[in-house]
């Protein structure tokens, strides 16, 4: 696991390809997370399918709830069958556009 910080963003990109022990790492440092917007980068795992992206459901939900975003980096997925409450993009740019316009509706109330 790579922990990388640039501004109000931490970049936690998973350098094992194990989704299930990423997620446990992440759960347990989540605490010096919680105060930052998250881009989760499991780009280079090419065994990375909707299903065991779901597994990150509870931690979205528990990171939007202390009103930040999270954003995961997949490629090669179907964008579609992802569930709503998941963002997914291809690219760390995407991701921090996304965080970008997420802070700006915040920021404005929305």
């Amino acid at each position: 696991m790579k922990v990388t910080t640039k501004g109000h963003t931490v970049i936690i990109k998973d350098t094992e390809g194990d989704i299930v022990a990423f997620l446990d790492k992440i759960n347990s440092q989540y605490n010096s997370f919680k105060e930052h917007n998250l881009i989760l980068d499991i780009s280079h795992d090419k065994s990375v399918d909707v299903k065991s992206i779901k597994i990150f459901s509870d931690l979205a939900k528990k990171h939007k709830k202390e009103k930040k975003s999270i954003v995961f980096v997949v490629s090669d997925i179907d964008y579609n069958k992802v569930p709503m409450s998941i963002i997914v993009v291809p690219t760390q740019l995407e991701a921090q556009d996304l965080i970008e316009m997420d802070e700006i509706e915040r920021d404005l109330g929305f």
